[in-house]
């Protein structure tokens, strides 16, 4: 017996072979593809330091007029539940200029003495403590010869190979009138 043939199909027997749309199932592989390898580089990608190979070989010329003493690292928590790390110190101008502006470089090292993390970053003088510790910019109010302050620096992040030393600072540009 044959099959009955209506309007060109088929209704029995072997069925003819349809063809598929293979184009949304690709689109959709490449899709997942992309999204598992981003996951895999985001969760796999070791964390690197940030400036760690730009370490600064020389301070700025004016540094030894201003000597940074009293050094102490504290830590808190952030409302994400982050860690903020903080480096508090003292400085003080010892020489003959007004200091506008001072840029630092904070070096934390790892068990090994290497760096595992180096930043440069501006000094922020702290402005007011209660009812917190609110901080400002040098240049907001300029350190005069014979001024002393108080400073504190930030860290958002510190790389996990920090051994939990006291970080190196030097001051690395100073700008005086």
């Amino acid at each position: 017996m044959e099959p009955k043939i209506v309007s060109g199909r088929s209704l029995g027997g072997a069925s003819e072979p349809r063809d598929w749309n293979w184009l949304p199932l690709l689109i959709a592989v490449v899709l997942v593809a992309g999204v598992v390898i981003a996951g895999l580089t985001m969760t796999n990608h070791p964390k690197r330091s940030p400036e760690t190979s730009s370490l600064a070989n020389e301070t700025d010329a004016y540094a030894p007029y201003l000597p940074l003493t009293h050094l102490a690292m504290s830590e808190s928590s952030n409302l994400a539940g982050g860690k903020v790390t903080y480096l508090d110190g003292h400085i003080a101008n010892n020489g003959n200029r007004t200091v506008r502006a001072v840029t630092v470089q904070v070096v934390f090292r790892d068990y090994a003495g290497k760096a595992a993390q180096a930043q440069q970053m501006a000094l922020t003088l702290v402005r007011m403590r209660e009812p917190y510790i609110d901080t400002e910019t040098v240049s907001a109010e300029p350190l005069k010869p014979g001024d002393q302050k108080d400073f504190r620096l930030n860290f958002d992040a510190v790389t996990p190979d920090w051994a939990g030393a006291l970080p190196e600072i030097r001051i690395v540009h100073a700008e005086t009138k």
